[in-house]
């Protein structure tokens, strides 16, 4: 049965919270920064008899140097299956562990976006047997790209690519034994009020050894409340398209600067 994901719903270790795409912002220097995302996916009849997973992802990042940071997450998995004779009704554990490295390139300027770029290596932590983590060892790397519109918008586009490993976290996504997966995101946001943001985004990924269908592609609709000067709260709503999408799944979390 091939329940993996990813990580482009379950994963955050490279993403702005509530979204899949990465901003360019890196913690501040000699600063911490905590990120808490959890995700419920109702799965895709592909995914039988698995049916739902809960997916709750704690990430730390640290300004090691002005504009680089340094971070790490992990996942507490809980995968909800119909009965069968071979696989237990549920599963719960520890997933993956992910180590992060992530570099503000350049400041925004006049026409020119801001750029960035991170690296993520995922260590095979979970229990591979369970669901709970793929086995070995992940390679990603994300370019990132940012650029502040008319009338308080921000759009900021991801290219990246797993060059070696298997990105696989939970019951959502697609498990390849070879080859690259690409990924690519884009989102927009706007900014309603000084506290209140609100955006969309169109998240996908694919490898080159796949027939139509068998990637991944998602939609998200969601936002950022600023509760006070160092935490937000966080929440959106994931539409998936495709077989390694799940079908729906409603996120909120919360962001806190130390």
């Amino acid at each position: 049965m091939a329940l993996i994901a990813l990580g482009l719903c379950a994963t955050t270790a490279h993403a702005q919270a509530p979204f899949v795409t990465d901003d360019t912002e890196v913690a501040d220097y000699h600063k911490f920064h905590f990120e808490f995302t959890n995700e419920f996916d109702f799965l895709k009849e592909s995914d039988y008899p698995s049916l739902r997973q809960n997916t709750a992802n704690f990430k730390f990042s640290y300004g090691i140097w002005h504009n680089v940071e340094i971070g790490g997450d992990n996942q507490l998995l809980n995968i909800s299956s119909a009965p069968n004779p071979v696989y237990p009704d549920a599963v719960f554990g520890y997933g993956d562990l992910d180590f992060s490295v992530k570099w503000k390139i350049c400041e925004e300027k006049g026409r020119r976006p801001s750029f960035g770029a991170s690296l993520n290596i995922e260590v095979p932590t979970g229990d591979e047997t369970k669901q709970l983590g793929s086995g070995i060892t992940d390679y990603y790397l994300n370019f990132i790209g940012q650029k502040s519109l008319p009338k308080k918008n921000t759009l900021r586009v991801n290219g990246g690519i797993y060059f070696a490993g298997n990105p696989a976290t939970g019951a959502v996504g697609d498990r390849i034994t070879s080859g690259f997966v690409m990924t690519g995101d884009v989102s927009l946001i706007h900014d309603y009020t000084d506290k209140l943001a609100l955006g969309v985004e169109l998240a996908g990924a694919g490898t080159f050894n796949q027939l139509l269908g068998k990637g991944q592609l998602q939609t998200e609709i969601g936002g950022m409340y600023q509760m006070n000067k160092k935490s937000s709260f966080v929440f959106g709503f994931i539409a998936g398209f495709y077989r390694d999408s799940p079908r729906f799944a409603p996120i909120i979390g919360l962001e806190h600067d130390f």
